[in-house]
């Protein structure tokens, strides 16, 4: 994470450290993996208290270890890692790649809430949107209740289009999602609730009679392949504005 990339130069550092470690428990979230511990990389600054304990508050809430790492002092932009390090039981791990034509594609969550957050973390108000910008919540327990039974899952950080045309992409099919069964959080801003990423939410496909452990939104089917990998509403999205790109 980088200091006026990913987070805000204002940014309060115990919300930077909750979200530091939370985005990649998000990772093993999309495996069905539970965490071992995390290895973490820290720019020494000000507001190093205020880090430390939003380290602490994160790693107790999903009792994470810390295992190591390392800090270090430098000028400009500050920046942090973490390597988030989980296990699975599960014979096979979901990939992106497992898609198959006939699944159905579901989304958890309400999708654009971090976006809204973000215009009220000045204010830390507390409300959902608030705290889904500060303080995202991995999905552990739901990623590994759906592990057993998806063909392919990944998290949602860049944005609903963007990582469901990625898991279509390496899945060699078309996804033909209907907008009008985005979950969003602002009706009126459907596009930028699912492009503007940070939802960390599970995007996934499974068999459409399979029962799901967790509450999703069907948001398509996986057909193809054909010309594209992602339709939305039966048309080709601008592929340079599907979500945040690195």
């Amino acid at each position: 994470m980088i200091e006026g990339v990913h987070v805000r130069a204002d940014e309060d550092p115990a919300d930077i450290a909750w979200k530091l470690v939370a985005v990649n428990l998000s990772d093993l979230a999309a495996k069905g993996a539970m965490p071992v511990g995390v290895l973490l990389t820290h720019s020494l600054g000000p507001g190093d208290e205020r880090f430390v304990e939003g380290l602490q508050e994160v790693l107790s809430n999903y009792d994470v270890p810390l295992l190591g790492g390392d800090t270090v002092r430098g000028t400009g932009a500050r920046a942090w890692s973490c390597t988030a390090i989980g296990r699975t039981d599960f014979a096979a791990v979901p990939a992106r790649s497992g898609a198959r034509p006939g699944d159905a594609v579901y989304v958890t969550g309400s999708l654009g809430l971090a976006m809204l957050g973000m215009a009220e973390a000045e204010r830390n108000s507390g409300s959902a949107a608030d705290l889904a910008y500060r303080r995202p919540r991995p999905l552990l327990a739901e990623g590994r209740a759906l592990a057993p039974i998806v063909n392919a899952m990944m998290d949602v950080s860049d944005g609903l289009l963007l990582d469901a045309f990625r898991i279509a992409q390496a899945s060699r099919v078309t996804f033909d999602l209907d907008s009008a069964t985005f979950p969003v959080a602002d009706p009126e801003r459907i596009l930028a609730c699912v492009t503007w990423g940070d939802d960390y939410q599970l995007v996934f496909t499974a068999a459409p009679d399979r029962q799901l452990p967790v509450a999703a939104r069907r948001i398509g089917t996986v057909t193809g392949p054909d010309s594209a990998a992602l339709r939305v509403d039966r048309e080709i999205p601008d592929l340079a504005r599907l979500g945040f790109e690195h």
